[in-house]
C-alpha cells in the first residue's frame, strides 16, 4: 500500500505479546514503524505510559486488544490516550478490535449501562475516533459523540468456510437462538445454503434480564385506579406467554455439516447444549465461527469434550492460551481490513469500500 510515511504514528497501547503482534502485523501493512512508548504495572497494580518520542500535532492510533484482564487494558487505553492529548497530538483514534462491556449495554434491573460510561470515560480521555468490529449491538454507536466505524469480519469468515471447510456445499447454517437468526441468514444467503435455527428452553434469556420498564412486573394494581388494572386473567395468559417450548430445530440438519455463526463465544455452555442437539438430530459435523474468541473459564476444556469438530474466531481478542489447551480452536486474522481503515482514514479517503461484501444483518 501506498501511504506516506509521515503525519501519524501507530502507538500499541498493551504491554502483552498478543497486542504487540498484531500491531506489528498492522504496521507491516501500512509500511509504518510501531510507535516507541512504554507500558507496564507498577508494584502497586497502577498503569503507567510512557511516550518515548514527538506526537506534536499527529494523527495517533492506538491499538488495543482486549485480553482476559479487561480492567488493566481499558486502564492502559485510557492513560495513554490522556498522555498523548497531554503531549499535543491533533487526533486520537483508538483502534479496539473487541470492544468490552459491549454485552452491558441494555439497562438491568438495578443495574447501569457500562458501556455508555466507558464510551464517555474515553471521550473524556481524548479519543476522538473509534475503530473497532462487530459491534454485540449496532446502537452501541450512539453512545459516542464522535465516529465510531464499526468494521465485519464476515467476509474472513466466509472465505474460511469456503476454503477449510471440505463439503461446504452439503452445510446448513444454525442460529443457536431466534435472535441469532438474522446474522444466520445473512451468511446462508450469500453462502447459498439453508438454514435452521434451534429453539426453546435450553437457550439463554437474555431478554428476560430486562428492566422492568419493558416488562411491566407481574403484580396487581393497587393504585385504586380500576381502569389502569390489567385483568387477572389477561394477565395468567401473558405468564404463560414467556414459558419456553421445548427445545427444537426448525430446519433439516440430518447428514448435514452444522456451522453455528455468532459475533461472540465466550461461556460455552449454550454453544456445547446446541452441538449436542444437532448431533441428536443427525449433523455429522458441527463447525462454531464467531467474531471474538472470549473463551472463558473452562470453555477449552469444554469444546474439546464436547461433540464440536471445530471453532473458528478472529485474532480482535488474545486466545492463545486457549488453543494450546484445544487444538480445535482455529484463527483467522483481521488485521488486513484494520491497516486497511487506518490507512483510508488517514488519507480522508471513503470508508465504504470495506462494507461492500457485509450486509446490515453481520
Amino acid at each position: 500500500m501506498n501511504v506516506p510515511k509521515s503525519g501519524y504514528r501507530v502507538f500499541s497501547a498493551n504491554s502483552t505479546a498478543a497486542c504487540t503482534e498484531l500491531a506489528k502485523k498492522i504496521t507491516e501493512r501500512l509500511g509504518v514503524e510501531l510507535g516507541k512508548s512504554v507500558v507496564y504495572q507498577e508494584s502497586n497494580r497502577e498503569t503507567r505510559v510512557d511516550v518515548k518520542e514527538s506526537v506534536r500535532g499527529q494523527t495517533i492510533f492506538i491499538i488495543q486488544t482486549i485480553p482476559r484482564d479487561v480492567n488493566t487494558a481499558i486502564m492502559e487505553l485510557l492513560v495513554m490516550a490522556y498522555a498523548l492529548k497531554t503531549s499535543c497530538a491533533k487526533n486520537i483514534i483508538g483502534v479496539i478490535p473487541y470492544f468490552p462491556y459491549s454485552k452491558q449495554c441494555k439497562m438491568r434491573k438495578r443495574g447501569s449501562i457500562v458501556c455508555k460510561l466507558l464510551a464517555s470515560m474515553l471521550a473524556k480521555a481524548g479519543l476522538t475516533h473509534i475503530i473497532t468490529m462487530d459491534l454485540h449491538q449496532k446502537e452501541i454507536q450512539g453512545f459516542f459523540g464522535f465516529p465510531v466505524d464499526n468494521l465485519r469480519a464476515s467476509p474472513f469468515l466466509l472465505q474460511y468456510i469456503q476454503e477449510e471447510i471440505p463439503d461446504y456445499r452439503n452445510a446448513i447454517i444454525v442460529a443457536k437462538s431466534p435472535s441469532a437468526a438474522k446474522r444466520a441468514q445473512s451468511y446462508a444467503e450469500r453462502l447459498r445454503l439453508g438454514l435452521a435455527v434451534i429453539h426453546g428452553e435450553a437457550q439463554c434469556a437474555e431478554s428476560d434480564m430486562a428492566d422492568g420498564r419493558h416488562s411491566p412486573p407481574c403484580v396487581r394494581n393497587s393504585s385504586g385506579h380500576p381502569g389502569l388494572e390489567l385483568p387477572y386473567s389477561s394477565l395468567n395468559e401473558v405468564m404463560m406467554a414467556k414459558e419456553k417450548p421445548p427445545i427444537t430445530v426448525v430446519g433439516d440438519v440430518g447428514g448435514r455439516i452444522a456451522i453455528i455463526v455468532d459475533d461472540i463465544i465466550d461461556d460455552v455452555e449454550d454453544f456445547v447444549a446446541a452441538a449436542d442437539i444437532l448431533k441428536e438430530r443427525g449433523a455429522y459435523k458441527i463447525y462454531i465461527m464467531a467474531t471474538h474468541g472470549l473463551l472463558s473459564a473452562d470453555a477449552p476444556r469444554l469444546i474439546e469434550e464436547s461433540p464440536i469438530d471445530e471453532v473458528v474466531v478472529t485474532n480482535t481478542v488474545p486466545h492463545e492460551v486457549q488453543k494450546l489447551q484445544c487444538p480445535k480452536i482455529k484463527t483467522v486474522d483481521v488485521s488486513m481490513i484494520l491497516a486497511e481503515a487506518i490507512r483510508r482514514i488517514h488519507n480522508g479517503e471513503s470508508m465504504a469500500y470495506l462494507f461492500r461484501n457485509v450486509t446490515v444483518d453481520d
